[in-house]
């Protein structure tokens, strides 16, 4: 049993994989210190890193009882004290990290002082098989538990509306910002001030939301419409501007229903603004509606959906864990076909 040992790393929305490398830890010695790196180190590497004091008090909540055997530092470079620590005598790393703990031991012997032990703490892998990691959480792939935010079957199979899931969409599914329907404009300003500096994407369904988007040079990454409003034709879809977006998709989706073809589309478009920052627009045969139950699983943390409210102004969601716990929900009372 160590007196005192040592971790580093960003613990950003801690996951089931970082509680086990803690457990282990205090396993194997008294006493731990854990260094935080730093908000600037974090928000560089990602911008939709938690704040230190958030990340810092997650890991505090965790401990509960165990508190008072951990301290918490911040870690301003990749190295932090382990080079010239003199009380500490083990540090702990998963494997690919391995390599880092034994530069940090021969910088130790230069400096006079003995190795630390390295403890080599394997990941715990997700339902797919890969480690369960704060990238891919922040990505929107899985749950800090490592579960898929998709139910089985999608992708596979069209999902039907049920009674129970048309009743849990009754009302907005976000926040409503107010304004004109003769001018959407106005609402879709208030909007954009808000998610000015996000990280994005901004995910717009609805061919007045991507038009009016469209008309204040801010063109969504994400955009779905089919030429509709109200569910009827309308005729100024014909002014969205496909030459604006990177990828145009094309896909069939009734009224009631997620179809294959529509998940397919928003997955790959999805894909196209995390992999290569490409913008898509989605053109739907029969409606779109309905796509945000889909949107919210697929997309990273931090997403900004909208979609009109006829006559009220504009509906915002931001992806989350509540959204994407909701629409697992939803998506998994509806009908398989």
């Amino acid at each position: 049993m160590h007196d005192l040992g040592l971790v580093g790393g960003t613990f950003d929305r801690l996951h089931a994989g970082h509680r086990i490398l803690i457990e282990k830890a205090l396993s194997e010695c008294t006493s731990l210190e854990i260094w935080l790196t730093s908000d600037s180190i974090a928000q560089t590497k990602d911008p939709r890193c938690e704040s230190w004091s958030v990340r810092g008090q997650k890991i505090l909540d965790f401990l509960d009882n165990s508190a008072n055997r951990v301290s918490l530092h911040v870690l301003e470079d990749s190295d932090g004290p382990a080079p010239w620590h003199q009380s500490a005598t083990a540090i702990m790393c998963t494997p690919e990290t391995r390599a880092g703990c034994d530069r940090i031991n021969s910088e130790r012997n230069r400096n006079g002082l003995s190795n630390l032990e390295v403890i080599v703490i394997e990941h715990l892998n997700a339902h797919d098989g890969n480690p369960i990691s704060s990238s891919r959480i922040r990505s929107g792939e899985i749950s800090t538990e490592g579960e898929s935010w998709l139910p089985s079957g999608l992708g596979d199979f069209d999902f039907l509306m049920t009674k129970e899931v048309e009743l849990n969409l009754k009302d907005p599914f976000g926040r409503l910002i107010e304004g004109p329907e003769e001018n959407p404009e106005f609402a879709m300003r208030l909007v954009l001030e808000e998610i000015f500096g996000k990280p994005g994407p901004i995910i717009a369904v609805g061919d007045v939301t991507v038009k009016t988007l469209q008309d204040l040079n801010n063109v969504a990454d994400i955009a779905l419409i089919d030429e509709r409003t109200k569910r009827e034709l309308w005729a100024e879809a014909a002014e969205i501007d496909n030459s604006k977006y990177d990828i145009v998709l094309e896909c069939e989706n009734q009224a009631g229903i997620l179809s294959k073809s529509l998940f397919e589309c928003c997955k790959v478009a999805i894909d196209a603004w995390l992999n290569e920052n490409k913008s898509t627009l989605i053109r739907v045969d029969g409606e779109e509606d309905l796509a945000p139950l889909l949107l919210h699983p697929l997309a990273p943390l931090g997403a900004v959906v909208l979609y009109g409210q006829p006559g009220k102004g504009v509906v915002i969601r931001y992806t989350g864990f509540d959204s994407k716990n909701r629409c697992r929900d939803l998506l998994s009372a509806m009908i398989q076909e």
